[in-house]
């Protein structure tokens, strides 16, 4: 498709829209690309080639979807608004390869959807759901390479911050136990309509085939890491003695951490991952 035909040129848009009468709803955070230098960096960041299967979360119009299945073997696109099938019907009918799903991508079994065959996910997410949804994906058991995903600019910030930063907690830990994130691009509110009240930021995550550490026991880590960031200004001791779904003693994570040469009037923000995962190794012990 020529380029000043597509979605991405806000003429065609705002066309569509009107055409079908569409009504942006809050509940599903609809907010529709268009800027093609942004689509063409997502594009390049998931790093699709003909070979791919890929499954776009929340395709609204179909404006990132056009590039994706020119770039791509094969498209998947889950999109949870039923209004917007037809709309889909029409911007997408001249890709065969394009498979268009009417169903909330949570309760999808997302590995039937590709036979168990290897796929990317590309999406610009809706701000509200990102969390469950990355979250989801990381510690399901379906066969991704890779999440490449428009979120919101403070959310991709979390998601790949290092100990010591404000932003730093326990996102930052789930995500860069399963994944290697990079952050490709930073979005501002005017390549969308409507446009968001915050900036918006483009994030891969290049799944680990092993996770980034290896600990004895997951849970444990991650009842650590919950509770050092669920009180973050207390030391960890304090804040595992107050979190009730532990049940360890503040003595043996003092002993522990001890033993580990680490201070422990320590906060929680200051270890890294690595170093949650030895104090739980200790700690099962």
């Amino acid at each position: 498709m020529e380029d000043n035909l597509k979605l991405s040129n806000p003429k065609q848009t705002i066309e569509i829209i009107q055409k079908y009468n569409f009504n942006f709803k809050k509940s599903f955070g609809q907010n529709f690309l268009i800027d093609s230098h942004v689509i063409d960096k997502i594009v390049r960041a998931a790093e699709i080639t003909k070979e791919d299967n890929v499954l776009e979360i929340g395709p609204g119009i179909g404006t990132l979807t056009q590039y994706l299945a020119e770039a791509a073997g094969r498209v998947v696109a889950v999109e949870i608004d039923e209004k917007l099938i037809p709309v889909l019907g029409e911007t997408l009918a001249e890709y065969d390869n394009v498979e268009v799903i009417n169903e909330d991508i949570l309760k999808c079994d997302i590995d039937s959807i590709f036979g168990g065959e290897s796929f990317k996910v590309v999406a610009n997410l809706p701000y509200y759901i990102t969390t469950p949804i990355i979250m989801g994906l990381l510690e399901g058991k379906s066969h991704f390479e890779s999440i490449t995903v428009m979120i919101q600019k403070e959310v991709a910030d979390r998601m790949k911050a290092g100990p010591g930063t404000k932003e730093y907690g326990a996102l930052s830990l789930a995500v860069q136990y399963y994944a290697e994130p990079y952050l490709a691009a930073n979005v501002p509110p005017n390549c969308f309509i409507p446009r968001p009240a915050v900036g918006s930021a483009v994030i891969r995550l290049k799944r680990l085939i092993e996770p980034k550490v290896s600990v004895k026991d997951e849970k444990l880590l991650f009842g650590l890491i919950r509770a050092a960031f669920m009180e973050r200004r207390k030391t960890l001791l304090n804040a595992v003695k107050n979190y009730r779904e532990m049940n360890i003693s503040k003595e043996n994570v003092e002993a522990a951490l001890t033993e580990m040469g680490i201070d422990t009037r320590i906060r929680g923000e200051a270890l890294t991952l690595e170093q949650f995962a030895a104090l739980a190794d200790k700690l099962s012990d």
